[in-house]
């Protein structure tokens, strides 16, 4: 199996995420370090990055069945909103959908809030066309809309929705605006930890709950970035070699393997 150098806090987001949400959102604490324990994390480790969350916001400490956390309400809205990126846009966008464009303007006085805005829209997947002025494909308006709602950036944003007039000079420039390089990196370093394991688990007859398990969380915490750094650029715009469409077939090749095992080894524990 692949081995992972995530952060104990972004597994414990993963399986949140991925289980916890559907089983009420809330874990005890006794059991969240047994499934921690599987994917390498020991108990102090665990309770530090629960801390850490905690102190975010992420996570609420509530007594059930003994003590345990529960997702806050704003983690709720927003894994949803990750649930949309990471399964729903796995296809490339159309150059006939078009394009968001977000301007912004911010006063001297709240600098601080360019960075924060830049940050945001960097993570949403917008490329930067100049200073204050970002694109995207239009499919990640409402992702936009919502996130800068949230994160209360909205009043310093203007977006618009359009069409690129000349598709030969888009493709000249998309270059410039995403860091294609990078994103490549990050699908590459993906491909390379896990196209061998999907090769090797396609060709089992079983596999185990547990094991599904300590395989699915890893890659799904590892895969979970790349929607965000990948806008889905119109496959026209892209490089003939664009390494994400391998990345893309070993990712739903993982997920259709093991999602149900992991699920159901959660619900035993």
């Amino acid at each position: 199996m692949a081995e992972t150098s995530a952060r104990p806090s972004s597994l414990i987001n993963t399986v949140y995420g991925a289980f916890v949400r559907g089983l009420g959102g809330w874990i005890s604490i006794a059991d969240l370090i047994v499934l921690m324990g599987e994917l390498g994390v020991d108990a102090p480790a665990v309770r530090s990055a629960i801390s850490r969350l905690k102190k975010r916001g992420t996570l609420i400490q509530e007594r059930r069945e003994g003590t345990g956390y529960r997702l806050s309400a704003e983690m709720e809205s927003i894994f949803d909103e990750g649930d949309r990126r990471i399964f729903g846009n796995l296809e490339p966008a159309r150059l006939s959908d078009g394009w968001v464009l977000a301007i912004f303007s911010v006063p001297e006085s709240e600098r601080a809030h360019r960075h924060q805005l830049r940050s945001r829209l960097t993570w949403l997947g917008f490329g930067n066309v100049s200073p204050g002025v970002w694109i995207a494909p239009a499919r990640l308006l409402e992702d936009a809309r919502r996130t800068l709602e949230r994160v209360e950036l909205a009043d310093y944003v203007h977006l618009f929705t359009g069409d690129a007039a000349s598709a030969v000079r888009l493709g000249e420039a998309v270059g410039e605006w995403w860091d294609f390089e990078a994103i490549e990196e990050q699908y590459a370093l993906f491909t390379d930890a896990y196209g061998p394991v999907a090769a090797e688990l396609g060709g089992r007859a079983v596999i185990s709950p547990g094991e599904a398990f300590r395989a699915y969380v890893p890659m799904l915490t590892q895969w979970r970035r790349l929607p965000y750094l990948d806008p889905g650029l119109p496959a026209e715009l892209l490089p003939a070699d664009w390494n994400a469409v391998e990345a893309r077939k070993v990712f739903l090749a993982l997920h259709s393997l093991l999602a149900e095992g992991a699920g159901v080894h959660v619900r035993e524990v």
